[in-house]
């Protein structure tokens, strides 16, 4: 019979968030794949944990899948684990999984520690909707254009962000989203564990002075409906009617419909789009 993929999560930092599922798991596989086995030892070590492992890591994600993968079919049992946290968030194993599903072997995940939850949840901010984005692209072209999506995203945003690009991102975020509210957290679950909730212009002051330390989770207040709204129908403002009427109709939508859609884009009633048009036309 064939073997099983088992998602296992890791501790983000405090060892004791480790769940007796995943020990259990990650003792009983017949292989651990992991992202840095000299940083996994030491957890596998802490736990008196013998099982054999192997190096998956995003230099050989895909020729080491396939790999993998004929090892689960020939009937081992193989744990996957990130260096921290849950595998295939922001990180490589979301390869191995693809190709696992494509190959017909059977996945699981076992919960756990994700840096971006846990932030989030003691965030202070809203935490019914959100988008992760993990970290900003490096490449500028990339990074411009995540950040002009960013610009009109009303859903709180989670970030990842190491210590030494840290500043940068945090002016790239004030450029294109503004001052808005911000909570960064750092060394998550640790001893020295930290959470600033304040506006990104705060946050960067404190940080020109204070040089960042430790890897930061950034959790970023998302534009407000009110402020959506307002923007749109400044755009639209900028149409004459006329104009604003053009755009619908030269969409297929008839002159009525296109009436209503102008006046719910203006907040005006129709009779006041009907005598604005007779206005332009006289």
């Amino acid at each position: 019979m064939a073997g099983k993929l088992y998602l296992c999560a890791t501790p983000i930092g405090n060892l004791e968030d480790i769940t007796y599922r995943v020990l259990k798991t990650l003792k009983e596989v017949d292989l651990i794949a992991a992202e840095d086995t000299r940083n996994s030892i030491k957890l596998l070590n802490h736990f008196e944990i013998k099982t054999p492992m192997t190096s998956y890591h995003e230099y050989n994600k895909i020729e080491k899948s396939y790999q993998l993968v004929e090892k689960i079919k020939n009937g081992q049992n193989i744990a996957l684990i990130s260096d921290a946290g849950t595998p295939s968030i922001s990180d490589p194993g979301e390869e191995l999984v693809r190709i696992c599903y494509e190959e017909g072997v059977e996945v699981t995940s076992l919960p756990g520690p994700a840096a971006c939850i846990t932030a989030l949840t003691m965030s202070g901010l809203k935490t019914r909707r959100f988008a992760f984005e993990a970290f900003l692209p490096r490449d500028k072209k990339e990074r411009f254009a995540i950040l002009k999506e960013l610009r009109s995203e009303t859903r709180t945003i989670v970030l990842y962000e190491a210590p030494h690009h840290l500043k940068k991102t945090l002016e790239d975020l004030k450029e294109a989203l503004g001052n808005r509210r911000i909570c960064v957290c750092r060394e998550l679950t640790k001893r020295y564990e930290e959470k600033k909730l304040s506006t990104i212009s705060d946050v960067l002051s404190f940080y020109q002075d204070n040089e960042p330390r430790g890897e930061y989770v950034l959790v970023i207040e998302g534009k407000s409906f009110d402020e959506l709204r307002k923007e749109v129908q400044e755009t639209w403002q900028k149409m004459s009617i006329k104009e604003h009427m053009a755009f619908y109709e030269q969409k297929g939508i008839n002159h009525k419909e296109s009436m209503k859609l102008v006046a719910k884009d203006r907040g005006i009633s129709k009779r006041d789009v009907y005598q604005s048009l007779l206005t332009e036309t006289t």
